[in-house]
This record gives structure tokens, C-alpha cells and sequence, in this order.
């Protein structure tokens, strides 16, 4: 277990009251008895999370017209990161601390490659080869120990598993990166019920040698600390 960094802005705790649409959450902040309106940016329907009642954690934000960020909710003792920018933040800093063994001989060239009709998240050099990287967020609970993904249909994530397909038919390396963003999980796989076609996707890809990782982390509130918990998490295709 690594402590990454700390969140600098000042976290408010609150209560979830309702998803207003795929961006904005109410919520209620019980020490001072307002409601106002905070902004997500995981577009999963979140359904262990997103509902009323549950404690969250925000930030203010400087700009636009929704005050607060909700980046976290309590989960486990600690809680889950639902906040995918603050996901890829973490990553980053891991692979840039050498905290990932599969990713330690690696460095982030260039962040938003497109490919095709795709924007893919990193293009890395690992021993000078370049390496195509797309992460994707798993913050659906199963069985109370597996991280999951999807939590419902994505086209755009059939999209990028079928690129990546065609890239390493080309000759290239392509990873796939999931990032359990919960507490205390054993394992990550794929929630089949939520998209079937991904599942079936990620096995031609491992067939066609894609290579499907995953890592677990999430958001310490008594410290104020992302924590990165498992750099290898099992991955069950």
C-alpha cells in the first residue's frame, strides 16, 4: 500500500440526495444545513454510490456554474474514487514514482493519441517501445470483493477494445488498464450483465495479445490521501 499525495483543496463532506443527470448530484451539507449542487464526471450510472444518504466528499470548484466536484463516496471504512480525473492522476504519479511493477521500465510520451476514429489515454515508451494505454474506470462493487466494469452498455468502450485489437494485429503493443477505484477488493472482472459484448471483446483481445491489467486505489478521508492499494490486482477475464 502507497500513500500517493494528499488532496490539497479543502474536502467538505456531504450527504448524496439525488442525480439530477449524468453530471450533476445534489447534495446536502449537514454542518452548515445546505443544499447545492456538485459535479461528476464518471459517466457510469453508479448505482452503489449515487444514492440518497450516502456520505461523499467534495471540493469547491473555481469555475462554472456547478460549485463542488463530488470525487469520492464512503465506502468500506474509507472511500470508493469515483472521480475518473482524479483516477488518471493517480495513475500517472505511479507510474511516474515506479510504484507499478509491470509499468516501471515505462514513461508517458504523449497523453491523448488518437487512433483511428478514437482518442486512446496514453502512448507510452517502455524500453523503447511504444506502447498504446487506455484506462478505464471499475468502480462497481461485486460480490463485495471484485472490482467491475461496465455498470451499463458503452459503445465508446467497444470502440476502444476493437482498436486496440487492430493495433496489436499491426504489430504494435496495447494495453488495457483497470482501475479499481474501491477499498479493499481482490480481484477486477467483467460485469457481464452490464455490457455482454465487452466481455466477450476483452477475451478476443487477450487472445490477440492485448495485454489487460489492473490496479486498485482509493480515497483515504481520516488522512486526506489517495492510497494506491494493490499495483497487480488479479485481473479474471
Amino acid at each position: 500500500m502507497k500513500y500517493l499525495y494528499k488532496i490539497n483543496n479543502r474536502v467538505l463532506v456531504c450527504r448524496i440526495v439525488e442525480r439530477l443527470n449524468r453530471f450533476v448530484v445534489k447534495v446536502l451539507f449537514e454542518s452548515r444545513d445546505e443544499v447545492s449542487y456538485a459535479y461528476i464526471n464518471n459517466t457510469g450510472r453508479l448505482h452503489d454510490y449515487i444514492v440518497r444518504g450516502k456520505i461523499g466528499y467534495c471540493i469547491r470548484k473555481h469555475s462554472g456554474r456547478i460549485p463542488y466536484r463530488l470525487f469520492a463516496v464512503a465506502d468500506e471504512e474509507c472511500a470508493a474514487l469515483i472521480d475518473t480525473l482524479f483516477q488518471m492522476k493517480a495513475f500517472e504519479y505511479s507510474v511516474g514514482e515506479g510504484y507499478i511493477p509491470w509499468l516501471r521500465d515505462c514513461r508517458i510520451v504523449k497523453r491523448n493519441p488518437r487512433l483511428n476514429k478514437s482518442v486512446l489515454d496514453y502512448l507510452m515508451l517502455c524500453r523503447n517501445n511504444r506502447v498504446y494505454v487506455e484506462v478505464k474506470s471499475a468502480v462497481l462493487r461485486g460480490d463485495n470483493v471484485y472490482a467491475m466494469y461496465p455498470d451499463c452498455p458503452s459503445l465508446r468502450g467497444r470502440r476502444h477494445i476493437r482498436d486496440l485489437i487492430k493495433l496489436v494485429e499491426e504489430g504494435e503493443i496495447a494495453k488495457i488498464v483497470f482501475i479499481a477505484g474501491l477499498p479493499r477488493v481482490k480481484a477486477f472482472k467483467p460485469y457481464s450483465e452490464g455490457d455482454p459484448i465487452i466481455h466477450s471483446l476483452l477475451r478476443e483481445a487477450i487472445a490477440k495479445g492485448v495485454i489487460v491489467k489492473a490496479l486498485s486505489l482509493f480515497y483515504n478521508p481520516f488522512s486526506n490521501y489517495i492510497v494506491l492499494d494493490n499495483p497487480d490486482l488479479p485481473v479474471y477475464i
